[in-house]
């Protein structure tokens, strides 16, 4: 069997909680959306944000295979609470805004997807706008268009930047940025892929409904700063060997929906399949003499960064 180690502070505090010396944390409600393209023919690495043809990039997650599936990736900085160092997918927690019934919206209602990730209506309208939202956040990209049919084209612009950054220290309200834009969601660009509770043993914990998402024609991601100091496109595959190889670190719902996607071809084969949604959570085992966290067994050992 495989672990995700729990070592010294980390260590005592699982053997705290699952000795009931210490309460487990609450979680928050959170939303992530895995950002797929196309991947460039013609060879060379995963480039970095700003799309085909970018230069910089993130050592270790790229590789040298080209076409199939990319996703877009943010390397934390290694400061943050959370996930520090890790390469994760843009998203966050659900702010109380994202619930306004105000968002304009266009595709599968709150009451559907509510249905889809066993939520109520007021938390799925909020998971959505939060999928969004910190999308655009995080990557610069934006699931709206002026109308239920179109996408904005180029989100690029200083006024676009300056509605971004109200957006991340909440001085404007995912409602009002949209109406303020003439803009309506597009829920029908998400698709759900996942449900990740982060373990007991954890001193941050997120309930997170997991999204996918193609990157609009005409939009490019760009390095927005911010909790990330590093961002990439990479391929599933060539971003796990980074993780086996000890080049990036990955967190286990980061590690385990890359190794899905290495089974489709096309962004179009990943929006089209239909999956089940069931909630996972991985726990606590002991694994050649240390604790671990765990699931399905599938976990390679990965030391933290």
């Amino acid at each position: 069997m495989g672990g995700f180690p729990l070592s010294g502070a980390d260590g005592e505090r699982a053997r705290d909680i699952l000795a009931g010396r210490a309460r487990p944390a609450p979680t928050r409600d959170a939303a992530t959306v895995v950002l797929l393209r196309e991947g460039a023919e013609g060879g060379g690495t995963a480039g970095s944000a700003g799309g085909p043809g970018g230069t910089g990039g993130t050592e270790g997650a790229g590789g040298p295979e080209s076409g199939g599936v990319e996703v877009y990736l943010l390397r934390r900085k290694a400061a943050m609470a959370f996930a520090a160092g890790a390469y994760v997918f843009p998203g966050g927690s659900v702010d109380p805004r994202d619930a306004d019934h105000a968002v304009a919206w266009a595709g599968p209602s709150p009451a559907e997807w509510g249905e889809v990730f066993g939520a109520d209506e007021k938390l799925a309208r909020g998971l959505v706008c939060a999928a969004v939202r910190e999308t655009f956040e995080e990557s610069g990209v934006l699931l709206a268009g002026s109308s239920a049919t179109s996408v904005v084209a180029d989100t690029t612009g200083d006024d676009w930047e300056a509605d971004r950054l109200a957006l991340i220290d909440r001085s404007l309200s995912f409602a009002d940025f949209l109406a303020g834009r003439g803009l309506v969601l597009r829920s029908d660009l998400l698709r759900p892929w996942a449900h990740w509770i982060t373990p007991v043993v954890e001193p941050r914990r997120f309930d997170t409904r997991f999204f996918v998402a193609a990157l609009p024609a005409g939009q490019r991601t760009r390095d927005v700063g911010g909790e990330a100091d590093q961002v990439t496109w990479a391929r599933p595959a060539d971003a796990l060997a980074g993780a086996r190889d000890g080049r990036i670190f990955l967190m286990p719902p980061t590690y385990r929906t890359l190794g899905e996607l290495t089974g489709y071809a096309t962004v179009a084969d990943v929006l089209t399949v239909r999956r089940e949604i069931v909630t996972l959570m991985p726990e606590v085992a002991e694994v050649d003499g240390e604790l671990c966290l765990v699931l399905d067994g599938e976990y390679f050992r990965q030391g933290r960064p």
